[in-house]
This record gives structure tokens, sequence and C-alpha cells, in this order.
């Protein structure tokens, strides 16, 4: 009787899902966003049904998708946490473990990023009392360069901490080998890069971390969500205890004596013996995310490689559709690369007949959405301005992208019915204003 009455329940979602959708588009009615998720009724269903199993907590649903998606990105460890800014918290605090001994990064050690982006691969540095050294990035690719950061290196130098602008890849070989020569570790922000490659190579492999989010926006989503990737089994170990409390054992959720010896250990100045689920050798945080965030990331990364395919066409047709445009610097790829692209990306250059304000208020006049390229320099921000950084030559293009570019979106959910609307109404002001 209770599988006959939660099939009716499941199959009612369905049918619930059916009635929830959207009308036709309508241009300039129809908001097109920048970006969002895109769910179906199996993604609904997997939902309902784990919260219909009360798995709320971290669970076998949770374990799943992390073998999965570790397989996926041709890694050996995922770990699902509650968010991809948790997630670049825990990559960069796993790197202060004494676990690692001399490796291990201490409060002054520089870790070198880029001013152009998003906080939340910078904060992470600032939270464990480590220096970010700020390099500019290049317009176009909107990503820094091998050269750049060889250029920020300096003997406090200790890692390397770069987001892949947009989906796309920055020359992340040749920044790995770099990190190789000079021994420091790199960690990848793959927040918006999920399906990217670089050379033929998945973004996400090449650092010794790397982070994914799973927030709307991004490739696939978990509501709020993120991921630590890496192939090190050690680094896993680490980034498992700072997101479990800081824990030492390595019990999942509701298990007892993994390891067989749980009341064998003698660690700091505990009493042998001591119950291992409760000795703690981190100083860690609770960032654990849901089973029915587990049940919902195990539906969409089903549809992962049909979005990416998706957001290709659609960068591709603006691409295209915008190339003659006289006045604005389009996006390309890094050679080499092959980007699931996050966004569009647009500079109005400074001999351009309009400002990028008037051209941005005339989108969103017609429901088209738009973004910054994130913070622009985050160095001008005033959470930035006393704290301790330094500047590795100068952030001209970094200043350039904060009073000149935004984005729109191509995000699977975006038809080309609505890509169309979005070119022509660049097209319309561009030659307006010419």
């Amino acid at each position: 009787m209770t599988s006959d009455t939660k099939a009716l329940v499941l199959e009612q979602v369905r049918e619930y899902h059916r009635q929830q959708q959207p009308g036709n588009f309508q241009p300039g009615v129809t908001p097109i966003l920048s970006s969002g998720a895109v769910l179906d009724e199996e993604d609904r269903v997997a939902l309902v049904e784990a919260a219909l199993d009360l798995r709320i907590a971290a669970g076998a649903h949770s374990r799943r998708f992390e073998s999965k998606f570790a397989r996926h990105i041709g890694v050996r460890k995922a770990h699902l946490v509650n968010s991809g800014s948790s997630a670049n918290l825990l990559a960069l605090s796993a790197l202060t473990s004494p676990r690692l001994g001399e490796q291990r990064l201490r409060p002054g050690d520089e870790v070198i990023t880029v001013a152009g982006g998003f906080p939340t691969t910078v904060n992470p540095i600032l939270q464990n009392g480590l220096t970010p050294v700020f390099v500019d990035l290049e317009l176009g690719t909107y990503n820094t360069t091998v050269e750049h950061v060889r250029a920020a290196i300096s003997d406090r130098t200790r890692a390397i901490m770069i987001a892949h602008t947009l989906g796309n890849p920055y020359q992340v070989a040749e920044i790995q080998q770099l990190a190789t020569e000079h021994e420091l570790f790199l960690i990848e922000d793959n927040c918006d890069a999920v399906g990217s490659t670089y050379q033929g190579r998945m973004t996400g492999t090449f650092g010794d971390l790397a982070t994914v989010s799973f927030y709307p926006a991004h490739h696939i989503t978990t509501g709020e969500g993120g991921c630590v990737l890496t192939r090190n089994l050690e680094l896993a170990r680490i980034v498992e205890s700072f997101r479990d409390w800081g824990r030492d054992c390595w019990c999942e959720p509701g298990e007892d004596n993994t390891c067989l010896k749980r009341f064998d250990y003698q660690l700091g100045n505990l009493p042998k013996g001591y119950d291992h689920k409760y000795i703690f050798s981190h100083i860690g945080y609770n960032l654990k995310a849901t089973d029915l965030q587990g049940a919902l990331a195990l539906s969409q990364l089903k549809k992962l490689p049909e979005f990416g395919a998706a957001r290709r066409r659609n960068w591709q047709r603006l691409r295209d559709g915008l190339a003659d445009v006289p006045g604005l610097l389009l996006p390309v790829a890094t050679p080499g690369s092959d980007p699931s692209w996050f966004g569009f990306v647009i500079t109005v250059l400074p001999d351009a007949t309009y400002t990028r304000r008037d051209l941005v208020a005339f989108l969103e006049e017609r429901r088209i959405g738009t973004r910054r390229l994130f913070g622009g320099n985050l160095t001008r921000h005033p959470a930035y301005l006393d704290t301790p950084h330094r500047v590795a030559g100068d952030l001209r293009n970094s200043d350039i992208i904060t009073e000149q570019s935004f984005w729109i979106g191509v995000y699977p959910g975006i038809t080309e019915e609505m890509t169309d609307y979005m070119r022509e109404s660049i097209v319309e002001f561009v030659t307006k204003n010419g």
C-alpha cells in the first residue's frame, strides 16, 4: 500500500509539473534572464521522492552523486558541500592543514589571484590570513595569462587560485606547469566552467584542488550547493575533515567504527581510547549539503552534456550575429579551449558613439537581463581597500571591465528566438546611436 501511495503521489507531481509550463515567448514582455536553472519533471520528482523518504541530512544520494560526478570530471574524489563559496573556502583551508607539514600555507604567505572576478575566489585567501596578489586579465578572453602569473611570483608565493572566467578556460596547463616548477599549489575555481576543456582535457582536473558551484545560475543546480574536487587522496581527506566540523573520523553519518579501531586512538593530549568520532584534527566547519540536494544533483547530472551543448549553441549564435557591430569588443575562446560558456561578455570600446550605461539601460527596458563582469576590479571595492594585498603590475584591463563590460545570458533556458531578440536589440541600439 505504501509503495502504491508513493507512486500515486509522484505521478501527481509529474502532472503538476506539466501544468506549470510557461507560455510562449513574447519579445519585450517575457524576461530573458542572464542565467537560471533549467528544471524538468524528473528533477521535481527526484526532490519530492527524497522528501517522501525523509532523506534530510547528507546520505546515499549525496554519496552516489559524489562518486558519479568525480568520474564524470575525471578526478578521484568529489565532496558535496552547501555552496560554491564554501567549496572555495574548503579548498584553500585544506592547504593550511598541519598534515601537509612544511608544505602547508601559513599566515602571510602569498596566493596569486585575479583582480577582475568574483569575491569568493579571493575571500578565502584573506579569511585564512594569507595575502592575495592581484594580477590583471586580458580583454577578449577575460582571463589572466601565464606571463602575468609568472611576473607575480615572489619568494613568499605559495599558491595560485584562479577562476575560469564565464566558462572560458585560462591557460591552465601552462599555469599548472609554472606551479610545478615553483612548487606552488594550484586551485582551479571551476564554478563557471563545468564541461569546458583545455587542450582536450576537462577543466577541474589540472589543479591540486578544484571547486564547483551548483547555484541556480550554474551548469547544473542543487539550489544552493557546491563541490570540491581532487585527484589527491590526502587532500581529499583533509577537505572532508574541514567540511565535517574538523573531525578526524571519516565515518559517514550513521556509521560507526569504519576504521575498526574507534576506541584505540591516542591523538593530541587526549587519553588513549578517546572516541575517534569526537576527536578533532582541524578547526573546521559544518558545510555539508543535504540528501535532497544530492537527489537533485543526480537528476541534473544526466542533463549536463545537453546543457553544455545549448550553452555553446547560444553563445555561437550571438557571436556570429554581432560580428560586424561597431563599437563592441566581442569575446573569444582561449586558444586550445572548448568552453561550456556561462555568459556572453561584451565590452563597449572607448571610441564607441554610445556608452555601456545607455546600452545596458536599453536592453533592460526590453526585459533582457544584463550583469556586470562580476565585481570588476575587486581592489576598488570597499571590502578590500584596507586589506593586506599586493598588486603585481598594473590592473588596466580590470579597470576597463569595471567601466565598460557587461554580459548577457546563454544558459539552456534561452531559446533561439530569445537569442535572436537579444542580437536584434543590440543591433537596433547601435544603429540608432551610431
